[in-house]
């Protein structure tokens, strides 16, 4: 039902071998973990979860991405909330990347 992947825009890559943790918000406000993988080959995760309705964040674990190639780098670990408001369907999404720009939109 969740899946993302990272593309590296400053080297036109998939970035392999990132942490993602996958986590859904409470009614108290705080946050549960759903999933923690790792970027395949081709810089995508399919997680394992329950198909239901709520908050969910992503944090990609970019800082060690950077810190293995000894890149000089802005943004840290980058969370992304979002919400799942129907069952029905698959929410991708996808991170863009380079050491001094991320984004991200709801892919398909």
């Amino acid at each position: 039902m969740i899946s993302t992947h990272i593309l590296d825009t400053s080297k036109g890559m998939p970035a392999a071998n990132v942490e993602v943790l996958l986590e859904k918000r409470n009614d108290n406000l705080t946050w549960s973990k759903v999933g923690l993988e790792m970027t395949n080959a081709d810089g995508r995760i399919v997680f394992d979860c329950p198909k239901e309705r709520g908050v969910y964040k992503l944090t990609f674990k970019i800082e060690k991405y950077f810190e293995k190639d000894q890149s000089d780098f802005f943004f840290m670990d980058t969370p992304v909330i979002f919400q799942v408001k129907t069952t029905d369907r698959k929410y991708h999404v996808p991170l863009l990347l380079n050491p001094f720009g991320i984004s991200s939109y709801r892919g398909s």
